[in-house]
């Protein structure tokens, strides 16, 4: 009976094995774990925001419409539960997408207001937080790449034949990547309006 049993759980791994089963919870795997760097490089950023808006705030009050788009930025990332699951939700990880691209021109617009700021530009703080963020943008890029990569992987595998029927069989789905228009906006500079800007702080 048990020789039985481990030949019937032998077979069954051969099958499964050879039907792509293992290279699909690998490259589930990847894909996790590419998307939990991503968060977590976004999580960074998040925490950052604060800080920079209080900083600018101090020496650039009178910027009240650009402090508060980046501090509607930063509530719209947060009111988007950014769970692991997210990323077999195609429309959630759309607007996903959509709040963090929100979220970086809004930074990119207070940044450039802050050249307007000699005082600003040379305080401390502020330079410590401008070199965290791009610290923290060039990680994202980073992270966003092989979150790419791994879901093009996995898109590409569980496509092909028989590993597909296996995919099938078993629920997994293609998965959501950034779409190239979205990096094509974060690539791009801000296209920034905000008529006459007040004269430099002394």
């Amino acid at each position: 009976m048990r020789a039985t049993l481990l030949a019937a759980l032998a077979l069954a791994a051969a099958v499964l094995s050879g039907c792509g089963y293992n290279d699909i919870q690998r490259g589930d795997e990847a894909v996790k774990a590419g998307w939990s760097e991503v968060l977590n490089q976004y999580q960074r950023r998040y925490d950052l925001v604060p800080n920079l808006v209080e900083t600018v705030k101090g020496f650039a009050a009178q910027e009240q419409q650009v402090l508060a788009q980046v501090t509607e930025a930063r509530a719209r990332v947060g009111s988007i539960q950014a769970t692991p699951e997210l990323i077999n939700d195609e429309a959630a990880f759309a607007r996903f997408q959509q709040a963090q691209a929100g979220m970086t021109s809004a930074i990119s617009r207070l940044l450039l207001v802050a050249e307007n700021y000699p005082q600003l530009k040379s305080d401390q703080n502020f330079r410590d937080l401008q070199a965290q963020l791009e610290g923290t943008e060039n990680r994202i890029a980073v992270a966003r790449n092989r979150y790419i990569k791994a879901v093009q992987e996995y898109n590409v595998l569980v496509r092909q034949f028989p590993v597909n029927l296996t995919a099938m069989a078993f629920g997994y789905q293609l998965k959501p990547a950034f779409t190239v228009d979205d990096e094509k906006a974060i690539s791009a500079p801000p296209k920034v309006d905000f008529g006459k800007r007040p004269a430099a702080a002394k």
